[in-house]
């Protein structure tokens, strides 16, 4: 196991993401006793102010954003002591240096470095952290997605950061990694044997991965448009998600075995063309509408001039790989839908001869489905074929009931942690398994770019949906056209 790191520089700290996220988890870990001691956070952004100031920021972004159970007024004053602050703009070699000496006061201990800024801030910062001297072997940089906008660009960022870091020392940041669920997905797999002997194209018809949210643009049109759904969801996320469902099973449970099959899965994805995106994608754009009973203003309007850039996605997937031949993975993401879910469903197959047909009784089997809910309720559900309560004088009639895991239930009692929690420890830590490797990336971002430049030689545009729904028409039939549905 690596030293941990006892000092944290986080860059963006005046940001969202940092207060919703980022303190509150560090608080969190020190009040279980999981951070280094002594352990000082470093914290930056543009605004100038001083240490005082930025505190009381933290104080209140805990207020709100803390689990109440943990928050105290002492535990908050010991907190906040760790934390200090000190302005830095990109570009800005004197303010680099002031901060390499606030950091270098604090120990010489291993340094882990958060970027939660735009991703064309990493390799300038990259570059001042390393003028000021603050760039060593035991160096730890973690990057938020999204790494690049294209191919090309991520390579850009990758070959910048990656001539200052190695490889072992880049943490990529994808938050879903960090969720509970999305890790009980190797558990289920790979530690019951109920599960991998049927996990391939002889027991499962399809896989559906849905990530629904129920907000528009919030603040964000000036990142959102011109990204998209594609860019912004399933690049990352879903192509995540996707790739531990679909790899095959690692040696053991370490970084390099884990992302090596991970890497396997993703550059399987059969790319995309200009005759495919056609039947295999469909984009959608929101209209004017409501969700949960509150109007919405559509997509357009919102941003305040006509845009084609897609808040909705549907994609049918094909891993061209011997596990998964003939498997379609459906893919689907949208803005100003009806619920907030990210749900898994692996179809299975139905059963070759159904014995339960005499008398007349001629009802169908269901096949099998597994339901994973990741968010907002962490819950895993078998639906299973099983007699109803009866004399059967008319034949034994079947229904289907669901075998249920709720995690909150099962670990009723034990605090549910923040993704940002796992990943900020396993950084100070130096754990790199639950991090997204640069050929993960590559080959993300290889898959993406086909579908993208399918849109553009075949002209496929938005078609709209009203705000509320789940999705346009043209991505329900996406499914049905191949006899199957979405599951909502």
């Amino acid at each position: 196991m690596p030293d941990k790191s006892a000092t944290l520089i986080l860059f963006g700290a005046t940001g969202d993401l940092a207060h919703r996220m980022v303190f509150p988890s560090l608080y969190h870990l020190q009040c279980d006793g999981l951070l280094p001691r002594p352990f000082h956070i470093l914290a930056s952004g543009r605004t100038e102010m001083d240490d005082a100031a930025f505190r009381a920021t933290i104080a209140e972004a805990l207020k709100t954003y803390a689990a109440a159970e943990l928050f105290d007024d002492a535990r908050v004053a010991a907190f906040l002591d760790t934390v200090i602050y000190c302005p830095v703009a990109a570009g800005d070699d004197a303010q680099f240096a002031a901060l390499a000496e606030r950091a270098k006061a604090l120990g010489d201990g291993p340094v882990a470095v958060y970027l939660s800024t735009p991703p064309s801030l990493f390799a300038p910062t990259a570059e001042g952290l390393a003028k000021a001297g603050l760039v060593a072997p035991t160096t730890r940089i973690a990057m938020e997605k999204p790494i690049g906008k294209d191919l090309a660009s991520s390579r850009e960022v990758n070959d910048a950061v990656g001539a200052l870091f190695h490889e072992e020392q880049i943490f990529r940041v994808d938050h879903y990694l960090g969720k509970e669920t999305v890790q009980n997905l190797m558990a289920l797999r790979f530690g019951n044997r109920l599960f991998e002997p049927l996990w391939n194209s002889s027991a499962i018809d399809h896989v559906q991965i849905t990530v629904a949210e129920t907000v528009g643009l919030e603040g964000r049109v000036s990142y959102y448009d011109g990204v998209g759904a594609l860019k912004d969801m399933v690049q990352n996320h879903m192509l995540q998600i996707l790739s531990i469902i679909a790899m095959e099973p690692p040696a053991r449970m370490d970084s390099t075995s884990v992302r090596d099959e991970k890497v396997k899965a993703l550059r399987s994805l059969r790319p995309m063309n200009a005759d495919t995106v056609h039947t295999h994608s469909v984009r959608g754009q929101y209209r004017d509408g409501a969700v949960k009973g509150k109007l919405v203003a559509g997509y357009a309007e919102e941003l305040g001039k006509p845009s084609d850039t897609e808040t909705f996605v549907a994609l049918k997937a094909h891993l061209d790989n011997w596990r998964w031949t003939g498997v379609p993975f459906y893919l689907r993401t949208g803005k100003a839908m009806p619920n907030r879910q990210s749900e898994i469903l692996i179809q299975f197959k139905p059963v070759t001869h159904s014995i339960f047909r005499r008398n007349g009784y001629h009802k169908p089997l269901e096949p099998n489905q597994l339901i994973i809910r990741l968010q907002p309720d962490e819950n895993i559900r078998l639906c299973i074929m099983a007699k109803q309560p009866g004399l059967d004088r008319d034949g034994v009639k079947l229904q289907e009931v669901g075998l249920d895991v709720s995690l909150a239930h099962a670990f009723e009692g034990e605090r549910r942690r923040i993704a940002y929690e796992r990943l900020l420890l396993d950084l100070i830590e130096g754990d790199t398994t639950l991090f997204v490797r640069r050929d993960e990336v590559e080959a993300q971002w290889t898959w993406i770019d086909s579908i993208a430049a399918g849109w553009r030689a075949s002209g496929q545009k938005v078609v709209q949906y009203a705000a509320g729904t789940w999705g346009p028409s043209a991505g329900i039939a996406l499914i049905e056209r191949d006899g199957a549905s979405w599951y909502d």
